[in-house]
C-alpha cells in the first residue's frame, strides 16, 4: 500500500513542521498544528497513502487544519499584546532583524494571502498547484500572492523610512 505512517513520519516531520512555522509566525503553534494534523493522518492513513503525492496530501491538510484553525482560534481565544512580557531576546544582526521584520508582517496578512505567499516562496509551489492545496483558481492564488506582496512591500517599505517627528519637517 504505498509508504507507511512510520517512514513518512520519520522523513518529512520536520520539513512539515518547518512549513507550520513559516505559515503560523510561531514554533510552538506550528508544532501543535503539525501534531494535529499527523494525528488525524495517522487514523485516516489508507486514505492518505492511497494519494498519488502523500507529501502533498499531507501539505494540504496541514493549509487546511491552519486555515480552519485560524478562523476558530479568532472567533474564540483572547485578544492581547503580551510582547512586553514575552517579547524574546532579539540578535542584532541584519539579517535576523530583517527575517523577524517580515515574520511580523507576514502575520498581519489574511490567512489565503500568507497561505498563498508561503506555498509559493517557501515551498516552491507553482499557481495552480497552489490553487488545488487551497481550492481555488490560478486566477484567485495570483490575486492573493500580488495583494500580498504589494501590501508586504509597503508594510516594508514604510517600516524602514524614518518617520518625521512633526508634519512641518515632512514639508519641503
Amino acid at each position: 500500500m504505498g509508504v507507511e505512517f512510520e517512514e513518512y513520519f520519520r522523513e518529512r516531520r520536520i520539513a512539515l513542521f518547518r512549513f507550520a512555522v513559516v505559515l503560523t509566525g510561531d514554533p510552538a503553534l506550528g508544532d501543535e498544528l503539525v501534531a494535529d494534523v499527523l494525528g488525524t493522518a495517522y487514523e485516516r492513513w489508507a486514505q492518505v497513502a492511497a494519494a498519488d503525492n502523500v507529501h502533498a496530501y499531507v501539505r494540504r491538510m496541514v493549509v487546511n487544519e491552519y486555515l480552519g484553525w485560524r478562523r476558530r482560534r479568532t472567533r474564540t481565544a483572547p485578544v492581547a499584546d503580551l510582547t512586553v512580557v514575552a517579547d524574546p531576546a532579539r540578535d542584532h544582526g541584519d539579517a535576523y532583524g530583517d527575517q523577524q521584520e517580515l515574520l511580523a508582517e507576514l502575520r498581519q496578512l489574511p490567512a489565503k494571502q500568507r497561505a498563498a505567499v508561503v506555498l509559493r516562496y517557501y515551498e516552491g509551489l507553482s499557481f495552480a498547484e497552489i490553487g488545488a492545496v487551497l481550492g481555488s483558481g490560478e486566477n484567485a492564488v495570483r490575486s492573493n500572492i500580488s495583494r500580498a506582496l504589494a501590501r508586504l512591500r509597503i508594510a516594508m517599505t514604510d517600516a524602514g523610512q524614518p518617520q518625521p517627528e512633526n508634519a512641518m519637517e515632512a514639508c519641503p
